[in-house]
């Protein structure tokens, strides 16, 4: 990319082509979307796993119910996987990007995504932290959100539950990425991805009960399975372009 050049006689129009085809270039040596969309993916799967080594039943009073009567809390993942998970993917980005910059001789846009995914990370870790600081809450318990108590069972605390999540830490970061990168594919499949994480997902099509320890199965695999598959997309449309340019 460094030995790239644009004529400097000729017409304006073929001047302004040149450096049409030349920006084109350096967009697409710039682009690596393959690499966030792998490490998410793998992230996301991964969660899997540790939702079924983490997975709790407990029988514990319901609140409000004066009859006394006894409700099934299931308790599973773990806030500290996604934390460090999404930080390393974001730091890990960040070095891929740089490194592939330099050996090609070109800028990178990727900070604007970095820092958006940490700093939306960081929001999410603490909305978390102060959900839970005085322990999970019971079932039929209100949600402390910043101090506003909210109906768990409202349409809109569930919404604000999901948004809180996926949706806010890897959705949005995606929409940044896309726009940086300019590049429509990445933005449709961000959309997709919120979509997913914002729309209730339930077990019962997959005939997985709220109580097995795979009631996460479906919550992590259709997002995981839909950024592997991006990452793969993207990885095999970079190959020609890296191909034409070394």
């Amino acid at each position: 990319m460094t030995d790239a050049s644009v004529p400097v006689n000729g017409t304006p129009h073929e001047v302004l082509a040149g450096l049409g085809e030349l920006t084109r270039k350096v967009r697409a040596a710039q682009r690596g979307t393959w690499f966030p969309l792998l490490l998410l993916g793998g992230l996301t799967t991964g969660g899997i796993l540790v939702a079924r080594l983490t997975h709790q039943v407990l029988t514990v009073p319901c609140v409000g119910d004066p009859a006394g009567a006894e409700c099934t809390l299931v308790r599973q993942g773990s806030p500290l996987y996604w934390l460090i998970g999404l930080a390393l993917a974001y730091l890990a980005t960040a070095v891929f990007y740089v490194r592939r910059a330099r050996n090609r001789g070109v800028g990178t846009p990727v900070r604007p995504y970095v820092l958006t995914g940490i700093a939306l990370l960081v929001a999410v870790s603490a909305t978390s932290l102060w959900a839970t600081r005085n322990g999970m809450p019971q079932p039929g318990a209100p949600l402390d959100f910043w101090g506003l108590h909210l109906d768990p069972a409202a349409p809109a605390t569930r919404l604000l539950q999901r948004l809180t999540g996926g949706a806010l830490a890897v959705g949005l970061p995606l929409l940044v990425l896309a726009r940086v990168e300019r590049s429509r594919l990445l933005l449709l499949l961000a959309v997709l991805y919120l979509a997913i994480e914002l729309v209730p997902l339930g077990t019962g099509w997959a005939g997985i009960p709220i109580t097995s320890p795979w009631a996460d199965l479906p919550r992590y695999a259709v997002p995981g399975a839909l950024l592997l598959l991006g990452a793969l997309g993207f990885a095999l449309a970079e190959r020609p372009r890296e191909r034409t340019a070394s």
